[in-house]
């Protein structure tokens, strides 16, 4: 069995070929072809954390066990691990580091929802959060739109994620938000960073942060305005807090694969609800193991 721990998968995984291989998983998984049940978690309510047990069967065949701590300082809040499986036998194939692949593919995934809703001309991305999440963003999002701006703000880290990556700190929330084509909301946080009074028409969300049943990162007047889409509706009625406020348009991989429209006009604001998918962590663990066989790791 193979063994990749993060620096293999570093050096292995590329934005510009994981960006279409999602677009391809959430075709799938809308289409049906995808067999994946809905994550469980497990509560390890002393230590604040969870561990969540992630399956699908997609060609390739795999879990993810993925822990996450918001309240970790000095550590990731997720650390994670991807087996994938030989479907004809079941026999173990390999056993890959899955943070690094699980901040990847999230940014992957927003990549393909800017590609698909957001405007054309969308050249100012504003940043709500300054960690991996907000890093990864930066790298993905510009593969789909060409931003002549990028902004951020967070409560605390902004100006040395500015200073660091070439980007705009902000002193809020709102003047980062306020005329931005593109927000990306990548934060802690259990109660609103974005309210629907900030928004310019055309505007395009990913809110890709703080997932439980009762958190939220978006207020009642984004959900209000915007066209509300995301990976799995059954998925999203369980686990998101902000769908149940909303009312999903579509999934992406309809929006994708052409079944149900994406944008239909320049003023429309449309919000992509990301939760993270087991497809979107099998097919990207399959993805760096067939790019590691091809440079002859074993």
């Amino acid at each position: 069995m193979l063994i990749l721990d993060e620096e293999a998968v570093r050096e292995l995984l590329r934005m510009e070929e994981l960006i279409p291989a999602m677009e391809q998983a959430l075709s799938d998984l809308s289409s049906g072809k995808v067999v994946q049940p809905v994550r469980t978690m497990v509560p390890v309510a002393e230590h604040e954390g969870f561990l969540g047990l992630m399956a699908a069967y997609a060609g390739a065949l795999g879990v993810k066990l993925v822990a996450f701590y918001p309240n970790n300082t000095g550590v990731p809040t997720h650390h994670a691990v991807i087996q994938l499986f030989t479907p004809e036998t079941g026999e173990p194939l390999a056993l890959l580091d899955g943070r690094l692949i699980t901040e990847e593919r999230t940014a992957a995934v927003s990549a393909v929802a800017t590609k698909h809703l957001a405007r054309p001309d969308a050249a100012v991305l504003a940043l709500i959060g300054s960690g991996v999440q907000a890093r990864s963003h930066l790298k993905a999002l510009p593969l789909v739109r060409e931003f002549r701006e990028v902004r951020v703000w967070s409560p605390r880290h902004a100006a040395e994620f500015a200073r660091e990556l070439g980007v705009r700190a902000m002193s809020s929330a709102e003047e980062a938000v306020r005329g931005a084509d593109v927000i990306v909301t990548a934060t802690s946080s259990q109660t609103p960073v974005l309210r629907g009074a900030w928004l310019s028409p055309g505007a395009h969300i990913n809110a890709v942060g703080w997932r439980s049943s009762a958190s939220r990162e978006l207020d009642d007047e984004v959900l209000r305005r915007a066209r509300l889409y995301v990976e799995s509706r059954e998925a999203a009625e369980k686990e998101s807090a902000d769908v149940r406020v909303g009312e999903v348009v579509a999934e992406l991989g309809e929006v994708v694969a052409g079944t149900k429209p994406g944008r239909q006009s320049a003023d429309e604001i449309t919000v992509f609800k990301s939760l993270g998918q087991a497809v979107e962590d099998v097919v990207s663990g399959d993805l760096v193991y067939r790019k590691a066989l091809q440079t002859g790791r074993r």
